[in-house]
């Protein structure tokens, strides 16, 4: 049986309520439910059940510290042409980086193609359809000041994501421990 893959930190519940109250304001905005909200360190994609075993062994191998992260600041993608995501921006971070970088190459080391996209650390809160980016350019100014407190992240988790009407669901399938 095939899965669709992902590597990335769970959010605390304080964090999920500050985003949520972001989660509103836009015309044909498909807003993130909550419980759903997560910061991708890398997108695997479809794979099969024995890559999924291997991947989710070799994973356990990445070492990496707990560390804290705070939230900063709204943004869209693309960053030219039509506003297809809002998100939440990720104040920098370089443990966060490096942490992302060894999951990356631990992946790849398995046979896994990189995302030669550059990491850009965020939270997901809503896909737009058609949304005028006028309004688009009104929410960010809205809240463009947006900071969360300071959150401590003490592991990260691979994830499965079944794709349905409503979007995807994602279920965590294994959680690794970051080193005190």
């Amino acid at each position: 049986m095939n899965k669709r893959l992902f590597v990335a930190i769970d959010l605390p519940p304080v964090i999920r309520e500050h985003l949520a109250a972001l989660c509103c304001g836009l015309p044909n905005a498909r807003w993130i439910a909550p419980e759903q909200l997560h910061l991708t360190l890398t997108f695997i994609g479809e794979v099969s059940g024995v890559a999924f075993l291997d991947i989710r062994e070799a994973l356990a191998e990445v070492t990496g510290v707990r560390l804290t992260l705070q939230l900063q600041g709204v943004g869209f993608f693309p960053p030219r042409g039509q506003p297809r995501i809002v998100w939440a921006g990720v104040e920098k971070n370089e443990p966060l980086q490096v942490l992302q970088r060894k999951i990356t190459t631990r992946l790849f080391q398995l046979g896994l193609e990189p995302d030669n996209r550059k990491f850009t650390p965020h939270i997901t809160l809503a896909r737009l359809q058609q949304t005028p980016s006028a309004k688009v350019g009104q929410y960010l100014i809205n809240n463009g000041l947006f900071r969360s407190v300071p959150f401590p992240v003490e592991y990260f988790s691979l994830y499965s994501s079944i794709l349905g009407r409503k979007g995807a669901t994602h279920l965590v399938e294994q959680t690794y421990p970051l080193a005190p």
